[in-house]
């Protein structure tokens, strides 16, 4: 019974050790610990052109509306390929019953298809649209960043918003009369901002006699591209 006794107490004092040596180790890391965060930003010109075209018609028979769009598709779909460096995608495709002002009787159908298209030769994009306005509207023409040139940038921002950081710890730690810090944790995230689209009423060109509108010159603009460094140090 004695050496159960004494094996008890042996336990209940090795449990109170390794909760108070986790104690002190949850105490240790968050003592003189501070929140800090920075971020490195850069304005980029956009590289990338994106616009949505498309065309809407009516038709009492939904066989002839259909096979009026379908011919009217292939034809953008046949300009475009004059044009190797511009990608197109056909977009989404919708065909509606239109009915009388009682929505009682069916008047006609209506059918809507877009077309998307991305480039970063801008002169030749505009050159297509500007074709392409012989029977398409514009509805929105925006640009951005490549996917190339903006994985470039970032990496570069990671680094200088890295140094930023440490930069705005070691002030603080200087602030502090502290000998230098530890990092406990470290976030880096990412973000653009783009400028808004241009939509089509102050795109579109107006459709002349000749036989294809000239093309507009575009002003791609500039996008910012921001990476944030945020976490936390502690003071040694």
């Amino acid at each position: 019974m004695r050496s159960l006794i004494l094996s008890s107490v042996l336990l209940s004092t090795s449990l109170l050790n390794s909760a108070f040596a986790a104690t002190n180790s949850n105490n240790d890391i968050n003592y003189n610990v501070v929140n800090i965060q920075a971020e490195a930003n850069r304005k980029v010109s956009n590289d990338e052109m994106h616009a949505v075209m498309f065309i809407e018609k009516t038709n009492k028979q939904p066989a002839q509306l259909s096979s009026e769009i379908s011919q009217l598709m292939n034809q953008a779909q046949a300009l475009a390929r004059k044009y190797p460096q511009i990608k197109v995608d056909t977009g989404s495709q919708t065909t509606y019953p239109v009915y009388d002002n009682d929505n009682q009787k069916l008047k006609e159908w209506r059918g809507r298809a877009e077309i998307n298209i991305e480039s970063k030769d801008f002169k030749a994009a505009s050159q297509l649209i500007s074709e392409l306005q012989q029977n398409f509207q514009t509805q929105a023409i925006n640009f951005t960043v490549s996917d190339e040139q903006r994985i470039k940038v970032e990496n570069e921002l990671i680094v200088e918003a890295s140094k930023n950081f440490q930069q705005r710890a070691q002030i603080m730690s200087n602030a502090w009369n502290k000998s230098g810090y530890n990092l406990v944790n470290l976030n880096i995230n990412t973000n653009r901002s783009y400028p808004q689209p241009i939509m089509g009423a102050r795109v579109s060109m107006a459709k002349f006699a000749a036989d294809s509108a000239p093309a507009q010159e575009m002003a791609a603009g500039e996008s910012t591209i921001t990476v944030s460094a945020n976490g936390s140090v502690q003071f040694k």
